[in-house]
């Protein structure tokens, strides 16, 4: 695999699963009956949206095509989250925690990536850009998740 190859592969991937938050906080906005955490996960997931097409662009650039949607085990959890909230109602706080879970995800795979060292330095760079929006992300809702926990 050539390293632009790889550079491609490696973005998809990172495309894909910021496109699972983007549905995700999507889904959160949706599910949550707080005008507050509603207005939070919208706008988390707009960033999400910028990440991924500053992602996308890339791939563009380096001549690949950029992945337009995100994973399958994504919307396979997608629909297990929907059956049990059907079952067993949907709270703030089940709400936050599997938002919180969806950050521990992307923050790890945006960390691996940046520890690739077969991806050229310009490609870690826009990565590691993107990872400042992603551990912004995750830490308000580590922190948003530890504050309810006190409650």
């Amino acid at each position: 695999m050539s390293n632009s190859d790889h550079d491609i592969s490696t973005l998809n991937s990172l495309i894909a699963t910021t496109i699972d938050s983007v549905d995700g906080y999507t889904e959160a906005a949706k599910d949550s009956q707080s005008g507050r955490f509603g207005a939070l996960f919208t706008s988390r997931a707009s960033e999400r949206r910028q990440v991924a097409s500053r992602l996308q662009q890339e791939v563009t650039r380096l001549g690949g095509k950029p992945e337009d949607d995100g994973t399958a085990l994504a919307g396979a959890h997608r629909v297990f989250l929907d059956l049990k909230s059907m079952v067993t109602g949907q709270d703030e706080k089940a709400i936050i925690n599997e938002v919180e879970a969806g950050e521990d995800h992307i923050k790890a795979k945006f960390e691996d990536a940046i520890r690739d060292t077969e991806l050229s330095p310009a490609v870690r760079a826009i990565i590691e850009e993107a990872y400042v929006s992603v551990k912004e992300g995750h830490d308000e809702m580590r922190d948003l998740k530890h504050a309810m926990e006190r409650q």
